[in-house]
């Protein structure tokens, strides 16, 4: 019989899976995502290869998350055909203070996890209710769950502080860090493909609709852009970044706005979005004529950059750049203004390598190499739940 184990990743309205075969590193053999959940959900399966295997989409609201759980299940099983799931890993976006690694799933694990909701308010009862449906649904099948603030907690405590009362801090009012399980997979990936790099000091960007920065030394985290929320930082798709509290203080005072609003407005209305009042993808944006859009897209890098520098001090230096994330595995031109604002760094880019955008990208007389990862939180979730369940791949 065949054994495969399975990675999900579940947000507001998606739930992304990967079906990975077993083997000394998982193979992956399926990946598909429902999305448009409480909306119009809409299910899409493809092979390793590209194709569609299948596709699904419901008329109605009616598909929760507990339903698209359910429809996953029941594909999967159709598409293993006959194989068995050893196991089904989980990203969790908070871990807390008290988890540094991935853990295995029981009731007990849930019900602290569930504490940890007011800290994540907008991912982490998303990312539970798949675990709790699987539970109910197949309890004989494992499941581990990996966080994305984990790898972050190498950090010395003062790279965790904030300059508030200690009670405060005491209750885990701390600078926790995501996007975790991708730094995580690039530095393995550093070590694997170029372990004269891993060693060093390496600055580390994952752009997308989500983005942030993370400096690496030696293989553990010592800083990242993003803190207490997965909203500080730079500037992301619809998210603002870093913010003076004194703005929401002012807006609440003088436009009314509620705590409520101001969750909406920093989460889903700022960012690229907001700044050019047109999308918060970047491919639009480079599309358009308009001086907004190109603005938003100034912001964007300007902030990376001065990020950059801070990511750098941290470090001490910096001996690596590595882009990653779909803006940073896909967008050759962000990529290059990047770097052009990194050259007192040490960083240039090669134009053909640029484009290429896979692998080494520096000019040849850079001083600091830049690279282009794809990202894989899927096969790092997978690589950890064969660990968790005693069958060691590479981690």
């Amino acid at each position: 019989m065949t054994s495969f184990v399975a990675a999900i990743n579940a947000g507001s309205s998606s739930i992304k899976f990967a079906i990975y075969g077993i083997a000394s590193d998982p193979e992956k053999t399926f990946g598909g995502q429902i999305s448009g959940i409480g909306v119009m959900p809409r299910l899409k399966v493809t092979d390793a290869n590209g194709a569609v295997v299948a596709e699904q989409q419901w008329p109605s609201q009616d598909l929760d998350h507990a339903g698209a759980t359910h429809t996953i299940l029941e594909t999967a099983r159709g598409l293993i055909a006959g194989g068995r799931i050893e196991g089904v890993g989980h990203r969790v976006v908070h871990g807390g203070p008290e988890y540094n690694s991935p853990q295995r799933v029981d009731a007990q694990l849930l019900d602290k996890l569930a504490t940890l909701i007011p800290l994540a308010p907008l991912h982490q009862p998303h990312n539970l209710a798949p675990i709790r449906t699987i539970l109910a649904a197949a309890p004989h099948i494992p499941q581990v769950v990996c966080f994305d603030t984990a790898f972050h907690r190498s950090q010395p405590s003062l790279a965790q502080s904030f300059a508030i009362p200690r009670k405060y801090t005491a209750a885990g009012v701390c600078r926790y860090g995501f996007h975790g399980i991708s730094y995580e997979f690039l530095t393995a990936a550093l070590r694997e493909n170029y372990p004269h790099l891993a060693s060093g000091r390496v600055v580390m960007a994952h752009l997308g609709n989500g983005a942030s920065l993370c400096a690496v030394k030696d293989g553990r985290s010592i800083a990242s852009t993003m803190g207490f929320t997965a909203v500080e930082g730079l500037m992301m798709g619809t998210r603002c970044g870093s913010l003076d509290p004194g703005v929401i203080l002012y807006l609440m005072s003088e436009y009314g706005e509620t705590p409520q609003t101001i969750e909406d407005l920093i989460y889903n209305r700022s960012g690229l979005l907001g700044v050019s009042g047109i999308s918060s993808d970047m491919r639009t944006l480079r599309s358009s004529r308009e001086s907004a859009a190109r603005e938003a897209i100034d912001l964007f890098v300007y902030r990376i950059v001065r990020e950059i520098g801070s990511m750098a001090a941290a470090a001490g230096g910096m001996d690596a750049l590595v882009f990653a994330g779909g803006i940073g595995e896909n967008d050759p031109v962000t990529r290059a203004d990047v770097v052009q604002g990194c050259a007192w760094l040490g960083a240039m880019i090669d134009p053909e390598r640029n484009a290429r955008g896979n692998g080494l990208i520096s000019a040849a007389d850079s001083r600091t190499p830049v690279l282009v990862i794809e990202t894989s939180e899927e096969l790092m979730i997978a690589r950890h739940t064969l660990a968790m369940l005693g069958r060691p791949g590479r981690l």
